[in-house]
């Protein structure tokens, strides 16, 4: 399986694109454990919005962050929980069953495995079941 490994660069341009669209809009940011959860704090210090610890609905101006949107069922998940908020991931993938409001990329359904750098460093054996 073929794989984009992502560098630090990558995730900081992909949330800028982010955060021209969602500029003004949001009051506090949040993230989807395990990889939302660091876009989250990045976002949290990189544009100086409040970090939520534990969102709730009544926080309306909240942006949940995740790193993708493959099948969308982890977003799907959290939309549901967390109706009043807003979604956005750096990627968002053909063929998710949940599309963010805002997203930094799209990638069509036969893209590479994407590799984000807070991955271990042994990541790329343990994704290589996905090849068998």
């Amino acid at each position: 399986m073929e794989k984009t490994i992502l560098q630090w660069s990558d995730i900081f341009k992909l949330l800028d694109k982010i955060h021209k669209q969602v500029d003004g809009k949001v009051t506090f940011v949040t993230g989807i454990p395990r990889g939302g959860t660091i876009l989250a704090i990045l976002y949290s210090h990189r544009y100086g919005v409040e970090y939520l610890h534990n969102p709730t609905n009544d926080f309306k101006n909240t942006l949940i962050l995740d790193d993708i949107s493959d099948t969308g069922h982890t977003l799907e998940q959290f939309s549901k929980r967390y109706y009043n908020l807003l979604t956005a991931c750096l990627y968002y993938k053909e063929g998710s069953i949940k599309q963010p409001h805002f997203y930094g990329e799209y990638l069509e359904k036969n893209s590479n495995w994407v590799v984000f750098p807070w991955e271990r460093r042994d990541a790329e054996n343990i994704q290589d079941y996905l090849v068998s």
